[in-house]
């Protein structure tokens, strides 16, 4: 009768795969060594955090020259003429109205806007009705002269300023300038000096368009944008540079290339901004892995 195999244990295999293991016998013929991924960042990971972290506060600083629109490096017209230099022709709309001294709808007042366009000037002109309001459609954006013409007392008086329609903003077909003109009292123009130098004229001017060369009259709506988008971007920079902050924390290279994305439009009109982000999003994709021999 042949003798039966002797019955080995789950245990005793165990046993056996764990010597085995321990006196290095498992691969002896082998030179092959089980890698993994090694945890935290890659050196070159860690620099290109700094990046974007010293980008997202650049991006605030910029976001804080948007919401001072009194103080800061670029004014909101500035801001609104750059747009407004790329926009179609046709596509603007102002409108308003002109009061008197004592607030009320001043009536039968011309309104003369022209403009340049090319090497000729372009004009339009529009009525104030009862409540003193006025609209001009299909106008050019950008920097235009704009007339207040009224005849009163034998006279003709003419309030003039330097205007900025506002462009279509994101998918508005039209920009909509609005704008109260107060239109002085007769007294006023009576004091104002006559264009030929006489004592008295006819045609009476007050012209404001001399010290509203840097900064001309534009949409109060269009400057509270201004502001809104600076808040956008000190918000944007802050998030952006939370990612790159975290991902230092958790070595997480996703999170470090989130942040490097969301650097890139915290600065807005400097491209640099662009730059910088754009790079640093490259060098994530760089990155080399980082393996490290498994420990037994």
């Amino acid at each position: 009768m042949d003798e039966e195999a002797p019955q080995t244990s789950e245990e005793d295999d165990e046993d056996w795969l764990a010597a085995e293991i321990a006196t290095g016998l498992t691969f002896a013929s082998s030179d092959a060594v089980m890698l993994t991924e090694a945890k935290g960042l890659h050196p070159m990971a860690r620099s290109i955090a700094v990046l974007v972290i010293v980008v997202s506060m650049l991006g605030f600083v910029n976001g804080l020259d948007f919401a001072s629109p009194e103080q800061g490096v670029v004014r909101p017209d500035e801001f609104v003429y750059a747009m407004s230099r790329a926009a179609p022709e046709d596509t603007a709309i102002f409108r308003g109205s002109v009061m008197d001294e004592q607030g009320q709808g001043l009536e039968n007042v011309t309104v003369y806007v022209q403009w340049e366009s090319g090497n000729q000037w372009v004009f339009a002109e529009a009525q104030t009705d009862a409540q003193g309001e006025y609209l001009l459609e299909n106008l050019t954006p950008g920097l235009v002269r704009v007339d207040l013409m009224f005849d009163r007392d034998n006279h003709t008086d003419v309030l003039s300023n330097r205007v900025l329609l506002s462009p279509p903003a994101l998918f508005e077909p039209y920009g909509f300038t609005t704008l109260r003109f107060d239109f002085p009292s007769a007294a006023q123009f009576a004091a104002a000096p006559c264009n030929n130098g006489a004592d008295s004229c006819e045609l009476r001017t007050i012209d404001n368009s001399a010290q509203q060369m840097e900064h001309p009259m534009m949409d109060p709506a269009a400057a509270g944008l201004y502001v809104v988008i600076g808040f956008g971007f000190m918000g944007l920079a802050l998030i952006s540079g939370g990612f790159g902050v975290m991902s230092l924390k958790l070595g997480s290279l996703p999170l470090l290339r989130v942040g490097a994305v969301l650097s890139i439009f915290t600065m807005g009109h400097f491209y640099s901004a662009c730059i910088l982000g754009l790079t640093a999003i490259i060098l994530t994709f760089l990155v080399p892995r980082r393996l490290v021999p498994v420990m037994t």
